[in-house]
């Protein structure tokens, strides 16, 4: 059998590239084909094709001034999906492609399985569309308990496989304690959120030092590109340290962390690392999101949680001042952290634990085996 894979961010990547692995356990037999980038193609073989460095771009202005990249690439995806005539097509995260694909796939009445694997927030930005979902998508992959109710009372089969973030998470763990001088930076995974929310963090660390000059600051960069991007921003470079690789490290030794909304929140969430959330982008993404998303909170664990567990300085509200006050809060104030700690711990025992990706393949596996498409049956 074939499956066909998408997937256009860096996470998804990881995501894509151990679900791939665990399909292998349960059928050696198994052909990959698709688009991703590097780990799902070292598991794929060099047919698939790694496009994640110009696929992964955030933001609607970024989006817009792709567009015609975008189109092309949509195209090709389309003739490919065709050509080949996969078993199932399998969509990861990525949902402004991957949704228009899904729909546009079964318009052209393709007799493959189309199944979403990490599903889209929709439930925080356009709930309506679930019930459309349902035209296109066979089998719903979701990471979050509460999701699956949302899809089924919309008719879309959906199957809470839990978040495959934790199974890599686990191995990361070390045997070390807390730095009570030691803060982790985290600026975010992309150049244009480290551009807008870096030198917010570095100016919170600038006032954070002239109250307290013990303190040291470590930066977590995705990249050497990004590490690089970073120290030029630096004007003093003693007091905050780059490091590339080492998120899951500092994030088990700091005191306290500032965090760029994203997956980030969740891992530091995961490692027990009280932390503030700090958003921002570019003024008309800002404001088109607004116009479109209905959510209470923007970081995963106020979401999972229903209730503020951290504090979110998000745009205009992301103020060093404010920062400051909140990161001291967590450093001084034992009950305020212990408060943290604990709803940290009950976001994360919902999760699902490790084996996400093992269970996954399994739901893949048996949606091959029940034939035709449900929505054609």
């Amino acid at each position: 059998m074939t499956i066909y894979f998408v997937a256009g961010e860096v996470s998804a990547d990881n995501h894509g590239a151990a679900l791939m692995r665990s399909l292998r356990v349960l059928d050696p037999e198994l052909k990959f084909i698709g688009r991703g980038g590097p780990q799902m193609q070292q598991v794929a073989g060099a047919q698939f094709k790694n496009w994640i460095g110009d696929a992964a771009v955030l933001g609607l202005w970024e989006v817009l001034r792709n567009y015609g990249y975008f189109r092309e690439q949509f195209r090709q995806t389309l003739n490919e999906i065709q050509e080949s005539k996969p078993d199932a097509v399998v969509l990861i995260d990525y949902p402004g492609f991957n949704l228009r694909l899904a729909r546009a796939l079964r318009r052209q009445s393709q007799r493959h399985k189309t199944i979403y694997y990490i599903s889209p927030q929709v439930w925080a930005w356009n709930r309506g569309r679930i019930k459309r979902m349902a035209h296109f998508i066979d089998l719903m992959l979701c990471i979050f308990p509460f999701e699956t109710d949302l899809y089924a009372a919309s008719g879309l089969r959906a199957v809470f496989v839990g978040h495959p973030m934790i199974e890599r998470l686990e191995t990361q763990k070390i045997d070390t304690h807390r730095d009570q001088n030691l803060i982790g930076l985290f600026p975010g995974s992309r150049s244009r959120e480290v551009r807008k929310i870096f030198p917010v963090m570095i100016e919170a660390a600038r006032r954070l030092l002239q109250l307290n000059p013990t303190l040291r600051f470590q930066v977590a960069a995705a990249s050497e590109e990004l590490a690089r991007e970073m120290s030029e921003q630096l004007a003093d470079r003693q007091a905050i340290e780059i490091t590339v690789g080492q998120t899951a490290t500092i994030m088990q030794r700091a005191f306290v962390g500032m965090v760029a909304s994203g997956s980030a929140t969740l891992e530091a969430a995961y490692f027990g690392m009280p932390f503030v959330l700090i958003y921002k982008v570019a003024w008309p993404t800002y404001v088109a999101a607004r116009l479109v998303v209905n959510v209470d909170f923007l970081g995963m664990p106020n979401l999972l949680a229903g209730k503020e567990v951290v504090p979110e300085f998000i745009q205009h509200e992301a103020k060093p001042d404010a920062i400051v006050k909140a990161v001291r809060l967590l450093m001084e104030d034992s009950p305020a952290r212990d408060r943290m700690i604990s709803d940290f711990d009950a976001i994360t025992s919902n999760l699902g634990g490790t084996g996400a990706s093992e269970r996954a393949a399994q739901a893949i596996l048996e949606e091959l085996q029940t034939g035709v498409p449900s929505t054609t049956r």
